[in-house]
């Protein structure tokens, strides 16, 4: 599933009801997330150039940023039932309390919020699915081989755009968080 609500969610392994699934991430869930928040590889060239694009495109500064190897992104991945690997292999977007995107779904979700021209890119969710999450699929299994990465999170080497990042204090103080 590409789209997913907080409400309608699998419930874990052995938790009887998606009842009481609601309920545990109620409880577990922080009661101070910011929205449109992006959680990405930040070890990623290739991601770390699409967050540079964004960053430049969203004047408005509508869209957030969060390296997923940082301490910040645990709340997000928490919310949402997922862990580190599952966004190395997926970007994960964050909308608002009740809906986060993954994969070719949250990077065309972000490009909504962009002004125009970009936003326009957003009118390729009516393509199938499972047609681009194959495409992007592909992309980022073979995007370090094509675009490289590095030991640490890459934006510490922007310092100009780490206002835009949840986890700016985190990457500035250094720290194992920022190595991967």
């Amino acid at each position: 599933m590409l789209t997913r609500t907080l409400a309608g969610r699998e419930p874990p392994p052995g938790t009887p009801s998606s009842a009481s699934a609601a309920v545990s991430i109620a409880a577990t869930a922080p009661t101070v997330l910011q929205p449109r928040v992006l959680i990405y590889d930040g070890v990623c060239h290739l991601c770390h150039r699409g967050v540079k694009w964004v960053i430049k495109a969203d004047k408005h500064a509508k869209i957030r940023f969060c390296c997923v190897q940082s301490k910040a992104a645990e709340p997000y991945l928490r919310l949402v039932g997922m862990d580190r690997e599952d966004v190395l292999r997926r970007v994960l977007f964050i909308e608002g309390p009740d809906a986060y995107y993954e994969g070719s779904t949250a990077a065309l979700k972000v490009a909504s919020y962009l002004p125009l021209p970009y936003s326009v890119l957003s009118s390729l969710l009516i393509i199938p699915g499972p047609l681009r999450d194959a495409i992007y699929d592909y992309i980022a299994k073979n995007r370090y081989d094509w675009f490289g990465k590095d030991d640490e999170c890459i934006v510490t080497k922007d310092k100009e755009l780490l206002e835009r990042f949840i986890d700016r204090e985190e990457m500035l103080g250094g720290g194992p968080s920022n190595s991967f």
